[in-house]
């Protein structure tokens, strides 16, 4: 007997947002933790059919979509400020954009 309980694993840990989850026998311990796989997966999903469902209003409303222009916008003030020769460093700080921002400006146009 004193072998089978040496061979027997402690009881599961689980932390789960502040919250210990402990379970008495290995058994329970995965009983446990798959129903709170099975929880995270049914909330990932939940999150996910939301954020569909806000983009799909958004485009029905019409509504314009992902992260605003900026750089591309100012790119004849780039082609501007570069046949003054000022420098990308430069230009980027003057504009408000990025170094890269600039370079793609100018390898554009």
């Amino acid at each position: 007997m004193a072998t089978a309980e040496r061979l027997t694993p402690p009881p599961a840990f689980l932390p789960v947002r502040r919250a210990e989850v402990t379970a008495p026998t290995p058994t329970t311990g995965r009983a446990m933790t798959g129903m709170l796989a099975v929880f995270a997966e049914f909330e990932r999903k939940i999150l996910r059919e939301r954020g569909r469902a806000g983009i799909a209003q958004a485009r029905k409303e019409g509504r314009p979509l992902g992260r605003p222009r900026t750089a591309s916008l100012k790119a004849d003030h780039v082609l501007r400020l570069k046949a003054e020769r000022v420098s990308h460093s430069e230009i980027a700080r003057r504009l408000g954009i990025g170094r890269t921002s600039v370079r793609r400006s100018l390898a554009a146009g």
